[in-house]
């Protein structure tokens, strides 16, 4: 896998490209490589301009030419602990995998040097796996992301999944048609820690994007709504991260 330590990968996405799924049979699987950096603050933007010199030339090179599908490197701007994110997505689990060898060359001495470097600020790291259940809304998704990790019972967390696709979906897919929000996710654990589900929402920036939060959180679970707090008896914690879109391919 390449990182910057020895080449910088990731979420989450958290903030993902999510365009609209099809429908049926035919439907195509997304499976997404995240990873969440643990960095020193105040080298932060350091890290960021270390990825954007010695990673973004062969994350981009790797979209263009199939390796992978996208790209993007997040940085925290409310939240917890994670302070950078990076994710690649594939169609398929042998393909992300495949993705870490192709894209693992050698390192010549300044791009060592820049890692290194990189290392020294972002000393440890979170590792997951994600497939893409359900999701809305265009490519042109904003600078700003919000990211919703479930902790779950994992004896009934496909019933949550079932909810999320046939109770909130219509609820923000009609959020993106108003223009409120610019696309959403929900996205299901293959491997890495104690989170088990991820819910995404991008837009134009904090500000409208929290506001369309507070709207979205009334309807799914307001008026004694069945279905969100069947959901919440199965999602029953979380934790709340809101992203700045760094860099992103396509």
């Amino acid at each position: 896998m390449k990182r910057a330590i020895k080449y910088v990968s990731l979420v989450l996405l958290s903030a993902l490209p999510l365009t609209a799924m099809a429908q049926g049979e035919e439907e195509s699987k997304s499976f997404i490589y995240a990873t969440y950096f643990y960095c020193d603050a105040n080298g932060a933007e350091r890290a960021d301009e270390i990825v954007k010199q010695i990673n973004a030339p062969d994350f981009d090179k790797a979209v263009k030419d199939g390796t992978i599908n996208a790209w993007g490197w997040l940085a925290h701007q409310t939240g917890g602990l994670w302070r950078r994110a990076q994710y690649y997505t594939a169609p398929s689990l042998d393909g992300l995998l495949d993705a870490q060898s192709a894209m693992d060359v050698d390192q010549d001495a300044k791009t060592k040097k820049l890692a290194d470097e990189f290392g020294s600020i972002c000393r440890s790291h979170q590792d997951y796996i994600w497939e893409r259940e359900s999701g809305g809304g265009g490519d042109d998704r904003g600078a700003a992301s919000f990211s919703v990790y479930y902790i779950c019972d994992e004896t009934r967390e496909e019933r949550a999944d079932t909810i999320f696709a046939d109770d909130f979906g219509p609820i923000l897919d009609k959020f993106v048609e108003d223009g409120k929000i610019a696309s959403w996710g929900w996205n299901s654990h293959w491997v890495g820690g104690k989170y088990r589900r991820l819910q995404t929402l991008t837009g134009a920036d904090h500000k409208s994007l929290l506001a369309a939060r507070g709207e979205i959180i009334e309807a799914m679970y307001g008026d004694d709504n069945a279905a969100g707090a069947e959901f919440t008896s199965i999602c029953n914690s979380h934790e709340d991260y809101m992203w700045d879109i760094q860099l992103e391919t396509p």
